[in-house]
């Protein structure tokens, strides 16, 4: 499946999917048996609908993670796979259950490396924080032991996967979600042959679990961003700028972060790679690499589950150059915001026009705006973004001297004060001296959020070093948004004069 004709859904399992889920199950455990029965899906989806997750693309369900609630004092002790089957092939289930218990997760072999089964565990641990229970817990099937059964006892193998020495699909993949081994359990599936019947019991912890007798109502609101500021440097090739994309890509998703933004014209030493006499051809050079970087930025946000903010570059469309940037989201659905305020620079040189939309996006982690660098500096943009309720305001930005890189600073301030929202801003830094009119660059990228009390006493929620290549991230919290809106020390939304002015869209 070409990533961009992926649209992922997740969803709860309903009893309508079973035709479907028997098949999926029937392909990926054709050694161990195959699909449960009709009678058994039907008890879990009844019995514990919130615990049926499923993905499905384009209405075909792709992968599905299935579980109960079980006492952790029971099933955090060693049990066996029968322990959790009652007669007809019934599932355990304990209505009054502290923890969750993973019973299964399973993908559809055409949809592995897109990372699915990070999704079905980033639910299930959301699933166990907003009912407030104590862990998960599962029985993991070890089935590449088979392979190491004259060499390593089972203990000596799990030690092994655990430094990444051996790889196991099943135990690998649960530690690299955080899940730790607390014991090994014989005789847990004997029918597992690859397995040779041992299991891990696996668990993780609720750090937010709070005893019974305290009432709270969890709910996310800490969203992660994660920031690159970029090194200009001599390239020799588009795949050689896409490996570092790519790299920056991993290492933002490894800190879980939400979202990843990249700065203006971050791929602009491509240009190097022909003629500088002329910038108009230079630039539409450029423009050629442009649907390539959308495509494989494209599947770098559906594979590394993270929202990737692709910078700028320019586009090439009826014959006119436009400063584009693409929002690439986790689920295979792609957005652009063309830059609307053109610099002289940009229309002398370049021959650059602006955009004539502007957007704000819903996303899976908040209500998103992209200002290109030179765009931020408009209060108007601003204030029809916070007049769609935006959380983010998105700033890939290039300057080459500290004065330009400071209005670009100071006016994505004021925008997140005037506007009671986040603004985060990202730039490029180092030296292109074989490239025309980017030789040199300024940038320290930040997070402004609003003046308040709930805020840094600055209002500046994290910067990088200036001019030194480098990830950034800062975790915003939307709920704290609603809450200066409504009650601040000032409201600059609820305050505005709308009896003697307003703004109005063309």
């Amino acid at each position: 499946m070409a990533h961009e004709e992926l649209h992922l859904n997740l969803r709860n399992l309903t009893l309508e999917d079973y035709e479907q889920l028997q098949k999926l199950m029937d392909r990926v455990y054709d050694d161990i048996g195959g699909a449960w029965p009709r009678d058994t899906i039907k008890a879990l989806v009844e019995q514990f609908p919130d615990g049926q997750i499923c993905i499905e693309e384009s209405g075909e369900l792709v992968a599905v993670a299935l579980t109960v609630l079980v006492k952790y004092e029971r099933f955090s002790n060693p049990h066996t796979y029968d322990d959790l089957i009652l007669r007809n092939e019934k599932i355990w289930h304990n209505a009054t259950g502290d923890s969750l218990y993973g019973l299964d997760v399973f993908i559809h072999p055409d949809y592995r490396g897109y990372r699915l089964g990070r999704r079905l565990y980033e639910a299930r641990k959301e699933l166990c924080r907003s009912m407030n229970l104590r862990a998960i817990l599962a029985g993991g099937r070890i089935p590449n032991y088979f392979k190491y059964a004259e060499q390593y006892s089972p203990e000596e193998y799990i030690q092994r996967v655990d430094r990444k020495e051996i790889y196991d699909p099943i135990l690998s993949f649960q530690l690299s979600n955080d899940f730790q081994v607390t014991r090994l359990m014989h005789k847990y599936l004997p029918e597992d042959e690859k397995s040779l019947g041992y299991a891990t019991l696996l668990e993780w912890r609720n750090i937010l679990y709070t005893p019974p007798s305290s009432i709270l109502n969890f709910k996310k609101t800490q969203v992660r961003l994660g920031a690159v500021q970029w090194q200009m440097r001599e390239f020799t090739s588009v795949e050689e700028v896409l490996k570092q994309v790519e790299y920056f890509v991993d290492a933002l998703s490894d800190y879980k972060s939400d979202f990843a933004l990249f700065p203006e014209f971050f791929n602009a030493p491509l240009m190097g790679l022909t003629d500088q006499m002329d910038q108009t051809r230079a630039i539409r050079f450029l423009a050629g690499f442009t649907q390539q970087f959308r495509e494989e930025m494209s599947e770098m946000a559906v594979s590394y589950n993270i929202n990737i903010i692709t910078g700028s570059m320019p586009l090439l469309e009826n014959d006119r150059v436009y400063n584009v940037s693409y929002l690439c989201h986790r689920d295979g659905r792609v957005d652009e915001q063309r830059k609307i305020h053109i610099t002289p620079h940009e229309r002398r040189d370049w021959v650059i026009e602006g955009g004539s939309e502007f957007k704000v996006f819903d996303t899976d982690a908040g209500r998103v705006a992209i200002m290109i660098c030179y765009d931020i500096e408009f209060p108007e943009l601003g204030r029809m973004a916070a007049a769609q309720d935006v959380d983010i305001i998105l700033v890939p930005f290039w300057t080459d001297t500290k004065n330009g890189y400071l209005r670009v600073r100071h006016c994505a301030q004021a925008r997140a004060i005037e506007n009671e929202c986040y603004v985060v801003i990202t730039g490029s830094v180092g030296n292109l001296p074989k490239v025309e009119n980017l030789d040199v660059q300024y940038a320290q990228s930040s997070v402004f959020s609003p003046s308040d009390f709930a805020f840094p006493h600055d209002a500046v929620m994290a910067e990088t070093t200036p001019n030194t290549e480098m990830i950034m991230f800062s975790d915003m919290d939307l709920e704290k948004l609603t809450l200066v809106r409504n009650e601040g020390s000032v409201t600059n939304l609820k305050d505005r004069r709308v009896d003697m002015y307003e703004l109005k869209n063309k």
